[in-house]
């Protein structure tokens, strides 16, 4: 029995009309959220669904057609995303499409400016092939950041308030960072679904999703059924409550209630008294964490490190002591010293620390304070040794000097007299010698060096005598020579120069003086003192 289609039938649609028409609804970012699911999958779509109008999105879909992908899986991937392009409505001024293919690279199949209408994206889906390689997730997430939500690629401005969603589907693990390259795209403001198939790993989709998780992670086990994810996204995308057309007042979650809404935070906040905002938990206070030693809050959760010294064990929570001075974990020039958990640079022997206290510079081992010897430093390479001054040797200690005896025998070069000189040494000569220019060597004097000034006039006088007496004695006898020699010599070794020998003879005072030419050497002055008081003596006797 039919019922009567009354005024009860037409209540829901007649409650989205009057919100729609609402002066007063509030404009506030709108979030996309999953409503809960009715019983099963379902494929088709009745008159009530072709009512039903998702907002404008900018959407973009990340396919992996790694290796680990069959031919037949993937093909199933392209019908999935032609019945999900079904579902939406497409347009330049509602949703924009675009596909992304990754593996170990990516490819942009075509971005969010190229198709408008449903038959050219699909046409375009038919004709991607797969890449096979590596499952490189979080490259594909960045290069949708850099490369497809752009203005220049089809995305519109932030002022239109457009939606950017990501449905990542992947059947692996995903071979590079993507918790990092996921954290800043939802930062980013774009909103990722994960779909995971057959191998997939759950936790890199939940890492990578948005929060909630529950809303935001799928799982399927086969490509096989991968479609039935087609209605699921439906009811995610479509506008038909109040938290989906985005005109309630909940800073974080909107939870529809029947045709009302309560609003919830995200895990790691709490509700506030006006039900509406949301405060940030302190889940790192105490006893409401894990971490062995550090609890580091991150959007509502928590992560743990360890201090410096340490390292995270694979349980993400506990830590143990590593070896900072291993290859490559410190950044010390020469010497790494391990300090309870950390540690400090060193250097080299030779070498001294810089102000960075990395770095090291060569040290001047013979500036003062830095080297131990008594009198001279010399630098060695990267070391010193000790030395003396001239006239002192270096003692057994390598370190202190003592004086040397200058003047010892085989430590100079002096050929007669060695006179020491305060360490060091002069050379001099013996009575009679002279010190050649050398200044070492010694030559003996000449007789002629002792005559004085006074005896060289003496002399020159007496040659000019010499020269008259000889022409004196030109004209003497032989036998008044003969008395003149007698008398001078006989005197001159005590005689008498007055003995009948010589007697009568009468002489000149130039035959006398003769005699003191006739005597050389050193005994001159005596001959002639002897002669001239002979001369006086005989004067007064004979004249």
């Amino acid at each position: 029995m039919r019922r009567p289609l009354g005024i009860l039938g037409c209540c829901p649609l007649l409650l989205l009309l009057l919100l729609l028409l609402q002066p007063g609804a509030r404009s506030v970012p709108h979030r996309l959220r999953r409503q809960p699911l009715g019983s099963g999958f379902s494929g088709s779509h009745g008159a009530a669904d072709s009512a039903c109008k998702n907002r404008p999105l900018d959407l973009v879909f990340i396919i992996d057609s790694s290796r680990s992908v069959r031919p037949e899986e993937f093909e199933k991937v392209k019908v999935f995303l032609s019945k999900m392009i079904d579902t939406l409505d497409v347009g330049e001024r509602t949703t924009r499409v675009a596909v992304m293919n990754y593996a170990s690279t990516v490819k942009v199949e075509f971005p969010l400016r190229t198709h408008f209408d449903k038959a050219s994206m699909k046409e375009a889906i038919s004709h991607i092939q797969p890449l096979s390689a590596g499952t490189m997730t979080g490259l594909a997430i960045q290069t949708a950041m850099d490369e497809v939500f752009t203005e220049e690629m089809g995305t519109r401005p932030a002022s239109f308030n457009i939606p950017k969603v990501v449905i990542v589907v992947t059947d692996g693990r995903p071979q590079d960072q993507v918790q990092d390259v996921a954290a800043s795209a939802r930062a980013a403001g774009i909103e990722i679904y994960a779909v995971g198939v057959d191998r997939a790993d759950m936790q890199s989709l939940r890492v990578m999703a948005s929060e909630p998780l529950d809303e935001h992670v799928f799982y399927v086990e086969t490509y096989g059924v991968i479609e039935k994810l087609t209605s699921k996204f439906r009811e995610t995308f479509c506008a038909a409550n109040t938290c989906a057309l985005g005109t309630h007042d909940c800073e974080q979650v909107c939870v529809s209630n029947g045709g009302s809404y309560l609003c919830d935070c995200f895990e790691g906040y709490t509700l506030n008294p006006d039900k509406r905002t949301c405060s940030v938990v302190d889940v790192c206070a105490p006893g409401k964490h894990e971490c062995d030693q550090i609890c580091v809050s991150n959007n509502g959760s928590y992560v743990c490190e360890c201090y410096e010294g340490y390292t995270l064990n694979p349980d993400k929570k506990t830590c143990s002591a590593m070896d900072l001075c291993a290859s490559g974990r410190h950044d010390c020039a020469q010497v790494c010293r391990r300090t309870d958990g950390s540690y400090s640079c060193d250097c080299f022997e030779g070498f001294t620390l810089n102000p960075d206290k990395k770095t090291c510079s060569a040290a001047d081992m013979c500036a003062p304070g830095r080297h131990d010897c008594e009198q001279v430093c010399v630098r060695d390479d990267l070391f010193y040794t000790c030395d003396c001054y001239q006239g002192y040797t270096l003692n057994p200690d390598k370190k202190t000097c003592s004086r040397i005896d200058v003047c010892a025998p085989g430590t100079h070069d002096c050929e007669q007299v060695c006179v020491s000189n305060e360490g060091s040494y002069t050379c001099d000569c013996y009575e009679g010698f002279t010190l050649n220019p050398d200044e070492k060597t010694c030559s003996r004097a000449s007789t002629s060096s002792l005559v004085t000034t006074e005896e060289a006039c003496k002399c020159e006088a007496i040659a000019a005598l010499q020269d008259s007496v000889t022409s004196r004695l030109q004209a003497l006898s032989t036998k008044h020579i003969l008395f003149l020699m007698c008398s001078a010599l006989h005197w001159y070794f005590g005689g008498s120069c007055f003995d009948t020998s010589c007697k009568g003879t009468r002489f000149s005072t130039e035959s006398i003086f003769l005699v003191i030419l006739l005597t050389s050497g050193s005994e001159i002055l005596h001959v002639a003192n002897t002669v001239t008081f002979s001369y006086f003596l005989f004067i007064s006797r004979y004249r």
